[in-house]
């Protein structure tokens, strides 16, 4: 089996999704393929959709139940359970690939010694195979036999889980196993999986269509999704640490954790339509500062966050309430002026 592709199902029936999603796996021009659908204990008719398309493609698709909700990385590492591909594959339920994609990737990956390949995606909000604009998910000059440059443009960009085949044994050494019962899964082994890295390839193309929902943890903004990204990413930085990036990489490290850990959390907490809570974010700015005191001078998080951002920031750190009050009257202000 040359290739299986993992995809984690929850409450993804509604619309045809789901069925769209697995028909654009199965139809795959690689021949020597399986498609492995966890379903994640999904309440809606999910893994009766799995089970219908499962008879339509026998040898083909694999569905499997878990007994227990356990968010994204548990639905991954029970597929790794299973998966017999020599490249490993992740997609979400309702996203979508070009028929070809996984026959060219795999093609790649043999003629060149690769042991990742990835490619670019799209931004849809109907289901259709014509892609729109390209989003570069990386960079061709993060491409070739990975030395310590390379490989340090790969950890400042690693790009999506989903738009990569990843050798097997990437996921089966060092027992390796994603974060359960979090969101956010994906960033706290983003590092970790670029340091097993010796070769990556990338198709610059958009190859995979990212369905935009409203409801999708990245569009829904709470609390807990804040905590489950601050929980992901202390899980990156003990990676990080035991990998050896944080040694080499301090700097990329330092940048990652300030971009996912402090800046995204900061700014997307205050825009969720939740209460505040005082204490969350005075605890946010706490820990930043006491895992790296100096993050606002690392060059790369300068680049990043843009000069409104990082007046903010510094008044969040100076003082959490003056910040709570100038923040809510600026975007006060920004709905009576749109009015």
């Amino acid at each position: 089996m040359e290739l299986s592709v993992i995809v984690p199902v929850y409450n993804m029936a509604s619309d045809g999704k789901l069925e769209y999603c697995i028909r654009s796996l199965v139809n795959q021009t690689l021949e020597s393929m399986e498609v492995i659908a966890v379903d994640d204990a999904s309440t809606d008719n999910s893994l009766e959709v799995l089970r219908e398309l499962e008879k339509e493609f026998p040898g083909r698709l694999k569905a499997v139940a878990s007994p227990e909700n356990r968010r994204q990385g548990g639905a991954r590492n029970l597929g790794l359970t299973v998966a017999q591909g020599d490249y490993i594959g992740f997609m979400d339920a309702d996203d979508w690939v070009k028929a070809d994609l996984y026959e060219r990737m795999v093609k790649l990956a043999k003629e060149t010694g690769a042991d990742v390949v990835g490619t670019d995606m799209c931004l849809v909000y109907e289901h259709t195979m014509v892609p729109t604009e390209r989003v570069a998910c990386n960079e061709m000059n993060q491409t070739g036999i990975l030395d310590h440059e390379k490989r340090k443009l790969l950890l400042l960009k690693p790009g999506p889980l989903g738009t990569k085949i990843y050798e097997r044994e990437i996921f089966y050494t060092n027992d390796f196993k994603f974060p359960e019962r979090i969101s956010y899964e994906d960033n706290a082994t983003a590092v970790e999986i670029v340091m097993k890295i010796k070769h990556f390839e990338h198709i610059p193309e958009a190859n995979v269509f990212y369905y935009q929902r409203h409801d999708s943890t990245t569009h829904t903004v709470t609390q807990k999704n804040c905590e489950d990204r601050m929980v992901a990413m202390r899980m990156m930085l003990q990676l990080a640490s035991k990998n050896g990036a944080l040694e080499e990489f301090r700097d990329v490290v330092e940048y990652q954790y300030g971009i996912l850990f402090y800046r995204n959390t900061l700014f997307s907490y205050m825009q969720g339509k939740m209460k505040k809570d005082v204490r969350f974010l005075k605890n946010l700015g706490k820990e930043m500062v006491e895992t790296f005191p100096d993050f606002r001078e690392n060059a790369f998080f300068k680049r990043d966050v843009n000069d409104y951002e990082m007046k903010l920031i510094n008044l969040h750190l100076k003082s959490t309430r003056a910040f709570l009050f100038i923040y809510q009257l600026k975007q006060i202000s920004k709905k009576i002026r749109n009015r």
